[in-house]
């Protein structure tokens, strides 16, 4: 059955050698994740990521058999000159995360994205749309 189960998110570890966690309210190591809300509409999905920041050519939405993956792109645009740097809590590089698509008819996908947010609409396959009906008593 299908749940939109992620493969693998990357989570922090706390790190008791750090001089400077929680000095400025969260760890320095912690690595920056893509979050995700997804919501049951009956008939299909909607999972809405977490991407501020991000320009739409920089996102990419992939799909390899039952594997839908988000991936985004920021590139740096300060030199790696830190002078008066006290710390640096922006990530730059590749964010990505994937899902298991095997209930979804992956034709019909839609994507849209606003204001900082991805949205995706997963039509789920006929076979897998819930039955809603009242039943009368004889």
């Amino acid at each position: 059955m299908f749940e939109l189960t992620p493969y693998s998110t990357r989570r922090s570890v706390y790190d008791p050698f750090n001089l400077f966690n929680d000095f400025f309210g969260t760890s320095a190591n912690s690595i920056a994740e893509l979050r995700t809300d997804i919501t049951d509409k009956g008939d299909s999905f909607v999972l809405e990521a977490d991407l501020p920041g991000f320009k739409k050519e920089d996102i990419k939405i992939d799909l390899e058999n039952d594997r839908l993956t988000i991936s985004a792109t920021r590139h740096s645009e300060h030199e790696e000159n830190k002078n008066g740097c006290i710390r640096r809590e922006r990530h730059f590089g590749t964010f990505e995360r994937s899902f298991d698509v095997s209930g979804i008819e992956t034709q019909s996908i839609r994507a849209n994205y606003t204001d900082g947010v991805l949205t995706l609409t997963l039509p789920k396959r006929p076979e897998l749309v819930p039955d809603n009906r009242s039943i009368s008593i004889e």
